[in-house]
């Protein structure tokens, strides 16, 4: 057979009468005038969409029909590869010569469509990396992306068709062309979340299993890299920490084992996909859990340490006697910081999950049933603990309820008294908001995406905004003070708070983030078109947008001095209504500058992507 071209997959669109109930269109109601703009899909087709402002030419309108179609767009599979590096063209600016030669990684989810009518999740996504080799000597960048060959991904992907047939369902996905009724395929390793390069390895992270290593000259696939080796050791370990209640809840886990690890092929261990830097102590830090703690209320942790050649320093289990979800967290001196976020077992949830009528994440729920947010300052080296005589069991109640999404830094200083005060930088949300089955505004019936769930139109606190959180406790460990505020008081909707990590762990001066406008009524909130910089010593707040209809993923901090904010920021911006993938380099210092953009450069038509998830950045020395 034939293999067909490499393409980009072909966009089911709705009719606008079609649109998710939730998320108005008015203009559909009382159209002003009958006009349309063309926006061309990946497959070359053009879609019509009515617009209904005065000014025909205003590409920046805000009708509800063509947000949804950019909301769309922001997601589309991509199918093409590109093992061969290309070189970016530049349209605007140049690379400045002092532009420290390396590497920018970004990886997220790539195919979200098969060729047999399944729809899956962003969160499911086949893991697609993405690296930007810059040069700023020669003034270039050039630019790779190969599809993660997970165990997964081979089995859903035949090359010589170039064809998809989803045969896992994911936790967070149905399937609708492929084996639903019970259907055990559950954990799709898909290596989409996250990424690193330390020492000599490139691994892509999965937030539910091992991540996989990747030849970094030629992205292959080059296995999987085995990060929790020895964790099971620990579960009778004589100096395992534990909180209340291990006999009944290890009986409890003995009885679901053998139905998880056996019938639903879940790893014993799962790996979460936020990692830290220690660059103080030269180490990478890792947290992986246990996978029958999702089922049960009590949550074990295991912390590890590697040097730069992945030589296991030190690892250390905490048994909390709670039942929690927790994605990223964050290190101090001498803590690991859990923030709990709190969930409970859904009966119902878990009956259609099993059955396979529901996306197997329906098990599962937030539990808002405590006013405080628990926060669990664990030991990373007990003997130099705050107070000797606390008890890391019992955690510090936070004064107001946070969901916490992704951490920018945190650290700690002490004064001669032996006082000590702990301080956070972090993304956080509402329990009220936060939907496991409604995240990105997925709707796993229909498989589409709802913009109106990132976008409330009331109770925008509701969403993910920048949170500084402090702890002071005395020399003897007792709690003195513990607040939580709006971060600069920035309170528009924001995420992936960064920093200079040259000054991770250390009391910092600037947060960046990606954040909104609120230029454009109908997606006021997200997509982020903004980078925000905060200072969080006199308070001060500066901004650079992108243009209209187009919309910006996390960004990274480059360092170039010695300086905090000495060095560039690197964005993937998102042309959605042309289709197109930009590389935008900024200058840290000058945001809320008129020349705070250094250069941009466009990616290929043909192998312009979605959404990206998280990236890293390594330089060549």
């Amino acid at each position: 057979m034939q293999a067909k071209p490499h393409h980009l997959i072909p966009t089911k669109f709705p009719s606008p009468i079609q649109l998710p109930p939730l998320y108005p269109i008015p203009s559909l109601q009382k159209p002003k005038a009958p006009r349309v703009i063309s926006i061309s899909s990946p497959d070359t087709r053009t879609v019509s969409i009515p617009l209904t402002v005065d000014d025909q030419d205003n590409r920046t309108s805000d009708d509800s029909v063509a947000a949804f179609w950019d909301y769309q767009f922001l997601f589309v599979s991509q199918r093409s590869e590109t093992a061969e590096p290309v070189t970016l063209r530049v349209l605007d600016g140049a690379i400045p010569p002092d532009f420290p030669s390396g590497t920018y990684y970004l990886t997220g989810p790539g195919l979200f469509t098969d060729d047999h009518g399944s729809t899956v999740h962003p969160l499911d996504g086949h893991g697609y990396l993405r690296a930007f080799s810059i040069d700023g000597v020669a003034g270039e960048v050039k630019f790779m992306a190969r599809y993660v060959k997970t165990e997964a991904q081979v089995e859903e992907h035949d090359p010589d068709t170039d064809t998809w047939r989803f045969t896992h369902r994911g936790p967070f996905s149905v399937l609708k062309g492929g084996k639903k009724l019970g259907n055990t395929k559950v954990m799709k390793n898909v290596a989409n979340t996250s990424v690193l390069r330390w020492g000599e390895r490139l691994l892509c992270l999965w937030e539910g299993g091992e991540p996989y290593e990747i030849e970094s000259g030629t992205l292959d696939t080059m296995g999987r890299f085995n990060l929790m080796d020895g964790c099971d050791s620990l579960v009778d370990a004589p100096g395992k920490e534990r909180g209340d209640g291990g006999d009944i809840w290890d009986l409890a886990a003995g009885l679901l084992k053998p139905i998880l690890y056996g019938v639903f092929k879940m790893p014993p261990k799962r790996l979460l996909s936020h990692y830290k830097i220690d660059a103080k102590r030269d180490r990478l830090l890792t947290v992986s859990c246990n996978a029958e703690d999702m089922l049960l209320p009590r949550s074990s942790f295991t912390f590890s340490e590697f040097d730069s050649e992945f030589n296991l320093l030190q690892r250390q289990e905490f048994d909390i006697p709670d039942h929690l979800m927790i994605h990223d967290w964050a290190l101090t001196d001498t803590h690991y910081i859990l923030f709990a976020n709190r969930i409970k077992l859904d009966v119902i949830g878990s009956m259609t999950a099993v059955c396979g009528l529901s996306p197997m994440i329906s098990a599962l729920a937030v539990n808002p049933n405590k006013s405080t947010t628990p926060v669990y300052l664990l030991p990373r080296f007990p003997e130099t603990s705050i107070g000797r005589n606390r008890d890391w069991r019992v955690p510090v109640e936070l004064p107001s309820q946070k969901w916490l999404l992704h951490v920018g830094n945190a650290f700690e200083a002490e004064d001669d008294s032996g006082n000590l005060e702990i301080q956070l930088h972090a993304a956080t949300c509402s329990y009220h908001w936060f939907n496991f089955q409604k995240m990105f505004g997925y709707d796993w019936q229909t498989g589409k995406l709802d913009p109106s769930m990132m976008n409330l139109k009331e109770g925008k606190d509701k969403l993910p905004h920048l949170v500084q959180v402090s702890i002071n406790f005395d020399s003897d460990g007792a709690v003195q003070r513990c607040s939580v505020e709006p971060l600069n008081q920035w309170i528009k909707p924001a995420d992936f708070p960064t920093i200079n990590p040259s000054f991770s762990g250390n009391n910092n001066a600037y947060v960046y983030a990606a954040t909104s406008s609120g230029s454009r009524q109908t997606l006021p909130h997200f997509p982020f078109d903004t980078v925000v910089k905060l200072n969080v010593l006199d308070k001060s707040v500066s901004t650079w947008s992108v243009g209209a209809r187009r919309f910006i993923g996390e960004p990274i901090f480059v360092a170039k001095g010695g300086e905090e904010d000495d060095g560039y920021l690197l964005v993937i911006e998102y042309a959605v209504a042309i289709q197109r993938c930009y590389l935008v380099i900024l200058n840290a210092k000058r945001i809320g500058e008129s020349d705070a953009l250094v250069a941009r450069l466009e990616v290929p038509r043909h192998l312009n992507f979605p959404l990206g998830f998280h990236g890293f950045w390594a330089n060549n020395n």
